[in-house]
């Protein structure tokens, strides 16, 4: 719009002065006239006469030719040059002399109507064209009307058929968020309709399989459950001490393995955040450290009481207390330091410098000594708690400490 408005004041401009210099050529015919008038030095009357040929009238009024001359718009003006040729007495007799005078032609514009001024060196006439009228822009602006109707219509209509699609594309954000009842069925018919029942097929699709997937798991996960518990009883019943611990233990393990299996299931199913709530990180710490059951000494804990968060307790607790089970297995001294650097949780250890990159340990079942006691899921079981709360886990390697940071 901006850009055919501006092509449009370019050619009205263009327009008008090209209207105004070819109306302006009537001056020359208006010049003869008073040249011829002025040469056989002719009455008024014959002057007017002869401008009357042309539609063109004398303004004899003074008052009126002042009036007009005061409020009138001067459209051109240009200055010419006459010559004139007289007979002189000399010396030797009678010979022709040239005088070259001045005359300038002004076209000027008062009501509607267009008026030509004549000014020489002894005077000046004022005459009105009955005929020329003044440049109209009636016509352009017709069609300038027309072509910013066009298109202000076609934008509307444009954004009327991107309607489905800004509701699309707000749909799609919401069901990227986790929303799974969010409907993408809609009756149009159009390609942005083809598109909105082609991604509802594979909402419905993808619904399905997390809906078998979550059922699968946590239907094996119950019917696990119940033969580890008749084990874990059959097992006080043996006579050997020995072959009862290691039942036990074994027992013990899978039970752990379930019960993580069941945590990794949770948060990986995690589609809303009712369970958010706003914690201090102190209180999140604590329950960590009892979660895992070690020493208050073997933790040092250097956290601000002020520093709240908004986190689901029980994952982010959980998330904590693998860090904190991870330090007590790995490191050297069997001492884990929890603090803050720059507005960054940091759990620092001693310890070697991870043998692979950080993205090899966050992989389930993976670890660096297999007969350590673990399965290989704390990393992994972390980051994806992380992820969810739209964090992420980093390493970082300083001197002989092990520096894992929430970010």
């Amino acid at each position: 719009m901006v850009s055919v408005s501006a092509i449009f004041w370019e050619f009205y401009k263009l327009n008008k002065q090209q209207y105004i210099d070819h109306i302006f050529t009537k001056y020359s015919v208006i010049i003869q006239i008073y040249k011829e008038n002025q040469q056989r030095q002719s009455s008024d009357v014959m002057l007017e006469a002869n401008l009357a040929i042309y539609k063109l009238f004398l303004i004899k009024d003074k008052k009126d030719e002042t009036r007009i001359l005061q409020k009138a718009t001067v459209l051109k003006t240009e200055g010419i040059k006459s010559i004139k040729s007289t007979l002189m007495l000399g010396p030797e007799g009678l010979y022709r002399k040239n005088i070259v005078g001045k005359l300038n032609a002004i076209m000027l514009k008062d009501k509607n109507r267009i008026y030509f001024q004549i000014k020489t060196p002894v005077g000046s006439i004022l005459i009105k064209d009955e005929k020329l009228k003044p440049y109209s822009y009636l016509n352009l602006m017709y069609a300038y009307s027309t072509i910013f109707t066009v298109i202000s219509l076609s934008f509307l209509l444009i954004l009327q058929k991107l309607r489905p699609l800004i509701r699309l594309r707000k749909k799609i954000a919401l069901f990227g968020n986790g929303d799974m009842k969010i409907s993408f069925k809609t009756k149009n018919c159009d390609e942005i309709g083809l598109v909105s029942n082609e991604l509802e097929s594979a909402r419905e699709k993808i619904e399905n399989l997390l809906n078998s997937r979550t059922l699968f798991l946590r239907n094996i996960m119950h019917e696990l459950k119940t033969p580890i518990a008749k084990g874990t009883i059959a097992t006080q019943m043996l006579d050997s001490q020995k072959q009862k611990d290691r039942f036990t233990s074994i027992f013990s393990r899978l039970e752990s393995l379930v019960n993580e299996f069941a945590l990794i299931e949770e948060v990986t199913s995690l589609d809303d955040k009712s369970e958010f709530m706003e914690c201090r990180l102190l209180d999140i710490i604590d329950g960590a450290i009892d979660m895992a059951m070690v020493d208050e000494k073997s933790v040092t804990v250097e956290i601000s009481g002020d520093i709240k968060l908004h986190a689901n307790y029980r994952l982010y607790t959980t998330a904590i207390k693998n860090m904190i089970d991870n330090a007590m297995k790995y490191s050297k001294d069997a001492h884990i330091k929890i603090l803050m650097i720059n507005g960054e949780l940091s759990f620092e250890s001693k310890g070697d410098r991870l043998a692979h990159p950080l993205q090899f340990y966050i992989e389930p079942f993976t670890k660096e000594n297999p007969s350590k006691n673990s399965f290989g899921l704390g990393l992994y079981l972390v980051d994806s708690i992380l992820k969810a709360h739209e964090q992420v886990l980093a390493y970082e390697y300083e001197g002989d400490t092990n520096r894992f940071i929430f970010a």
